[in-house]
C-alpha cells in the first residue's frame, strides 16, 4: 500500500505476519466504535482528516472513539491521520469483515467530492462493490492514469487490478488483467505480475494479446534474475509480434539483446550473435529513428564487428540526449542507451542518460527499471570520482533491495566501488555473495564472471599485486562480445601484463584496445588507448603519456585521468627524472586520495616517497563516520529536500529520516540543515 500512493489494499498479503497478528490482537481488544473508526482510517488511502471525520459522522461513530486507539499508541490524528506503522493499518483493515469494509468504503465514496477527487471516489466505490460491475470497472480504468500521477505505477496497477476483478465480460476481463499484470511488472511487483498474467492467459485473448503475454512473461522472467530462461520467451514473443506490431517487436528484440549480453557465456541455445542477426532481419521502416539506430547499431556491432556498428550507436546516443522523449519511451530505451554509451566510451551521454533514467524511475515509481538505473549511475559517478555520491546511491539500492526482496543489486553496486578503494575483503565478499546469487538464479553467471574478474583486476592493480591482477584480467577480457567490463578488463590486462613481465601479451591487448578506441573516437577512448599504448611503446612513450593526460583531462572521467598521471609519473621516476615525476605523481596522489581511491593513491604515495619527496597522508574527512544511508540522507537534506521527499525517494518514513538526521547532526557537530553542505567537505591532502 505504501508503494502504491496509499491505493494498495491494506490486506494485499494473503497471510498476516507474526507482528501483524500481534497488532490484530490489540485492535480486537479495542471498543467496537474505535475498531470501526480505525477501519475508516485504514480504508482512506492518504490520511485525510476531513474525510475521516465526515465518513465517521455518516456511520454514526462518536468523535471520542479515537481516544482509545491514540492512547494505545496505534494512531495519531493531527493535520493528517498517521498509523504507528503500516502493519497497524493492515491489521485494522484485516480484522474487519468484508461487509464492514464495503460499508466503510461506501461511506468514504459518499463523502468524497466527485468533481475534485474522482479517482479516490472511484477507488472507494470499487471497494464497496461486491461481485461484478462494468460501470465501476470502467471508471477505475479511466482513473488509472491519474492515479499513476499521484502514486506512481504501483497506484495505477492497484486500480487496474481492481477493475479487472469487477469486469463481467470474460474477454474484457482478460484484457484488463493483462494490463494490470503489465503495470505490476513496471512497479517491480514480479510475483503479483506473474499471478495476474496466469489469470489473464486463461481468459479469451486475441493473437496480439497472446503475443503481449509472451513478452510480459519473458520480461518478468528476466527481471526475476533468470535471464537464461527469459531469452527463448522473448524471442518467441518478438517473432509473434513482427506481423502484428513492428514497434513492439523492436522493443522485444531490444530486451532479448539486453538479456543475451548478460548470459552470452552460457550454453543457453540462442546466443547474442544469433539474436542480433534475427533482429537485423526484422522489418523496419526508413528513415531510421533513434531507437532503430541504437538497435541496429548494437546488432551490426555484434555481427560485423565493433567498428562497423559504433558510429550508428553514437548517432543514436546524440539523438537520445538532445531530443524530447516521452517518459514511457525513455524508461524502455534509456537503460540500453546508457549501457551502450559506456560501451562506446561516450561518457557525456552515459552521464546524461543514467542521471535522467534514475530521475524518471524515481518520479514514476518504476521499480522494474530503478535497480539497473541506479547501478549505471553508480558506475558513472565512480568514474567521475564522486565515490561519496556513489555511496549514497548504493544506500538507496540497498533500501530498494529490502523493499523488493532483492539482494543482488546491493552486492553488484558494492562491486563497483570497493575495488577502487583497495578494499580486498569487501570486494571478495561482494563477489562471493554475487556468485551465490548467480548459482541460485540461472542466467547471470556470464555477467557475474566478467564483473567479478574485472573487479579483482582493478583491486590487485591498485594494490600492486600484478600476478593476481593479470590472472583476473585475462578471465575478465575472455569474451569481448560482452562489451562493457570485458573491454575495460583489457585496460587492467595491459598494466598487469607489463608489470608481470608479459610484454608480448600486453602489446597484443593494447592493439585490440586501440582498435576499439579508434572506432569510438571519443577523448575518453583515445586517451585511455594512449595511456595503454604508452606502457608497451619503445619509442613514443612520453608522447603517448602526454596525449593520454591531455585527452583524459578534457573528460569528466577523473579516475582514469588520475591513473594516467600516476603511470606517467611512475615511468618518469624509472627514467630518473625525479622532478618531472613528482609533478605527475603529486597530482595523481592529490586526486586519488581526495576521492577515496585508496589502493592507487597508496601506490602514488610510495612512488612519491621513492623520488625523495616527503608526503603527508590525507587528513580524515568528517563524513567518514557517517553510514552510507546517513550520508545519502545528509546529501539530500543539504540539497534542500524535505523529510517527506527524502522518505519517498528512499522508501522510508519521514520519522525515520528525522531520526537519521539527528545522528548526522551529532556526528558532524552541526545544528541545522543549512550547515550540512559545508560539513560534507572534501578531504584535503597535506604535502610537504
Amino acid at each position: 500500500a505504501e508503494l502504491a500512493g496509499g491505493f494498495g489494499r491494506p490486506d494485499a498479503r494473503p497471510l498476516a505476519s507474526q507482528i501483524e497478528q500481534s497488532f490484530i490482537a490489540r485492535v480486537r481488544a479495542l471498543p467496537p466504535q474505535t475498531r470501526e473508526l480505525l477501519l475508516v482510517a485504514a480504508a482512506e488511502p492518504v490520511g485525510d482528516v476531513t474525510l475521516l471525520t465526515r465518513a465517521a459522522a455518516l456511520l454514526e461513530i462518536e468523535t471520542s472513539a479515537s481516544a482509545a486507539a491514540e492512547a494505545a499508541g496505534l494512531i495519531t490524528i493531527g493535520t493528517r491521520v498517521r498509523f504507528r506503522h503500516p502493519v497497524v493499518r493492515s491489521a485494522a483493515y484485516r480484522v474487519a469483515s468484508a461487509e464492514a469494509r464495503q460499508q466503510v468504503h461506501r461511506a468514504l465514496a459518499e463523502v468524497t467530492d466527485a468533481d475534485k477527487d474522482p479517482d479516490r471516489r472511484a477507488w472507494h466505490l470499487a471497494n464497496a462493490t461486491a461481485g461484478s460491475d462494468e460501470t465501476v470497472a470502467a471508471e477505475l480504468v479511466r482513473s488509472a492514469d491519474r492515479a499513476q500521477a499521484r502514486g506512481g505505477v504501483a497506484a495505477a496497477a492497484a486500480f487496474l487490478q481492481r477493475a479487472a476483478e469487477l469486469t463481467p465480460d470474460p474477454a474484457a476481463r482478460g484484457n484488463r488483467t493483462l494490463a494490470a499484470a503489465r503495470t505490476k511488472y513496471q512497479a517491480g511487483a514480479y510475483s503479483a505480475a506473474r499471478e495476474l498474467l496466469d489469470a489473464a492467459t486463461i481468459s479469451p485473448l486475441d493473437e496480439r494479446q497472446l503475443a503481449e503475454a509472451d513478452l510480459l512473461r519473458g520480461r518478468i522472467t528476466f527481471a526475476s534474475r533468470n535471464a537464461g530462461s527469459a531469452l527463448p520467451l522473448l524471442l518467441k514473443a518478438a517473432r509473434r509480434l513482427e506481423p502484428l506490431d513492428a514497434r513492439l517487436a523492436q522493443e522485444t528484440y531490444r530486451d532479448a539483446l539486453d538479456a543475451a549480453l548478460i548470459v552470452d557465456r552460457l550454453p543457453v541455445g540462442a546466443r547474442l550473435r544469433d539474436i542480433a542477426t534475427t533482429a537485423l532481419a526484422a522489418p523496419s521502416k526508413p528513415p531510421l529513428d533513434r531507437n532503430n539506430l541504437l538497435l541496429r547499431g548494437l546488432s551490426i556491432m555484434t555481427v560485423d564487428g565493433y567498428a562497423a556498428g559504433a558510429p550508428m550507436v553514437l548517432r543514436a546516443l546524440d539523438a537520445f540526449c538532445t531530443e524530447e522523449i516521452a517518459t514511457e519511451e525513455s524508461l524502455g530505451w534509456f537503460p540500453l542507451a546508457a549501457r551502450m554509451a559506456f560501451n562506446v566510451w561516450d561518457f557525456h551521454s552515459n552521464t546524461v542518460l543514467s542521471t535522467r533514467l534514475v530521475e524518471l524511475a524515481r518520479e514514476s515509481g518504476a521499480l522494474s527499471v530503478l535497480p539497473s538505473a541506479l547501478l549505471q549511475l553508480v558506475s558513472n559517478r565512480v568514474l567521475a570520482g564522486e565515490l561519496d555520491h556513489a555511496d549514497a546511491l548504493i544506500a538507496e539500492a540497498q533500501t530498494l533491495g529490502e523493499a523488493t526482496n532483492s539482494r543482488y543489486l546491493a552486492h553488484y553496486v558494492s562491486l563497483v566501488t570497493e575495488p577502487w578503494r583497495g578494499q580486498e575483503a569487501a570486494t571478495l565478499h561482494a563477489i562471493n555473495a554475487m556468485t551465490r546469487d548467480a548459482d541460485l538464479h540461472q542466467g547471470r553467471q556470464g555477467k557475474v564472471l566478467s564483473a567479478s574478474q574485472w573487479a579483482k583486476a582493478v583491486l590487485y592493480n591498485g594494490l600492486g599485486r600484478y600476478e593476481e591482477a593479470y590472472a583476473a584480467a585475462e578471465q575478465g577480457a575472455e569474451n569481448l562480445e560482452e562489451l562493457g567490463l570485458a573491454i575495460r578488463s583489457m585496460v587492467e590486462l595491459v598494466e598487469a601484463a607489463v608489470r608481470s613481465g608479459r610484454r608480448a601479451r600486453a602489446a597484443e591487448a593494447a592493439r585490440q584496445l586501440d582498435a576499439f578506441a579508434q572506432a569510438s573516437g571519443t577523448d575518453w577512448a583515445l586517451g585511455t588507448a594512449a595511456m595503454v599504448r604508452a606502457q608497451v611503446s619503445e619509442e613514443e612513450t612520453e608522447a603517448l603519456y602526454r596525449e593520454a593526460v591531455e585527452r583524459l583531462g578534457r573528460t569528466d572521467v577523473k579516475i582514469t585521468h588520475a591513473r594516467s598521471h600516476l603511470l606517467y609519473g611512475e615511468w618518469l621516476r624509472r627514467e630518473n627524472r625525479r622532478v618531472d615525476a613528482r609533478e605527475h605523481l603529486g597530482r595523481a596522489y592529490r586526486i586519488l586520495s581526495a576521492i577515496g581511491v585508496d589502493g592507487f593513491a597508496e601506490r602514488a604515495w610510495h612512488e612519491m616517497r621513492a623520488t625523495g619527496a616527503t608526503v603527508g597522508k590525507r587528513t580524515p574527512e568528517p563524513r567518514a563516520s557517517l553510514t552510507a544511508q546517513e550520508s545519502q540522507i545528509a546529501r539530500l537534506a543539504g540539497a534542500g529536500m524535505t523529510n517527506p521527499e527524502i522518505g519517498a525517494q528512499l522508501f522510508i518514513s519521514p520519522h525515520t529520516v528525522e531520526w537519521h538526521l539527528r545522528k548526522v547532526f551529532a556526528k558532524l557537530d552541526i545544528a541545522s540543515r543549512k550547515q550540512i553542505s559545508g560539513a560534507l567537505w572534501e578531504g584535503t591532502v597535506v604535502t610537504t
